[in-house]
């Protein structure tokens, strides 16, 4: 199903969603998103990475909900994906903004192996994937940490903070119902923004903290 994609009508679908963010992606960013679906569609073939088993349903499940996320977080200058599975969001972030160091945090080996691929592949030279659980890992501390389906999100957001710099951002994206968070110890102020993801029109939502600047 690779060989008879249709990657013209695919990158016309990919321009039309970035057009339609406030996103400034490099030049090479829409070239390099689709070879990341091309990739991670021949890997699913073969070893269970994804449920999406077609370039076009890695780009309209997996890429396009990344940008739009992207969107609306608020920029750091290194973001940590804590449970990044095959690589996303924190993949298309890093094409995005090349000048951002990403670190991808999986536990399972056949997929850290496929992001050490992508990384090798698409040339990311801003990305280093980590093998192990985030709560195990010693934690590196990043301007922005992320983590989606990691379990509920009060207990997934106090595994953000051990990865947030002072001042630093925490994202827990969810669907069109928003993660319930009541107060959570060590994040001094948060709010839910909605967004929605251009050309399938999904509707999400993502909780985003502020780890507290305890460090002066």
């Amino acid at each position: 199903m690779i060989g008879s994609w249709d990657r013209p009508a695919a990158a016309r679908r990919l321009a039309r969603a970035l057009h339609a963010l406030p996103l400034s992606p490099p030049l090479d960013a829409p070239a390099r998103l689709l070879d990341l679906c091309v990739l991670l569609a021949a890997w699913a073939g073969r070893i269970n990475l994804t449920g999406h088993r077609t370039p076009d349903g890695v780009l309209d499940r997996l890429v396009l909900d990344a940008l739009a996320l992207a969107s609306v977080l608020p920029p750091a200058a290194s973001i940590a994906d804590l449970g990044a599975g095959a690589g996303f969001p924190g993949l298309p972030f890093a094409i995005l903004f090349p000048e951002r160091r990403v670190t991808l945090v999986e536990a399972r080996e056949r997929k850290h192996h496929f992001q050490r691929e992508a990384v090798r592949q698409l040339q990311l030279a801003n990305v280093r994937p980590r093998l192990g659980r985030s709560e195990a890992l010693e934690p590196e501390l990043h301007g922005g940490v992320i983590a989606q389906a990691m379990g509920p999100p009060a207990k997934t957001a106090r595994q953000l903070l051990r990865w947030a710099s002072p001042g630093g951002w925490l994202a827990i994206p969810a669907g069109e119902r928003p993660p319930a968070l009541g107060s959570v110890a060590g994040v001094e102020s948060s709010e839910l923004r909605p967004y929605r993801v251009p050309i399938t029109g999904l509707s999400r939502s993502v909780w985003i903290g502020r780890r507290a600047a305890t460090g002066g």
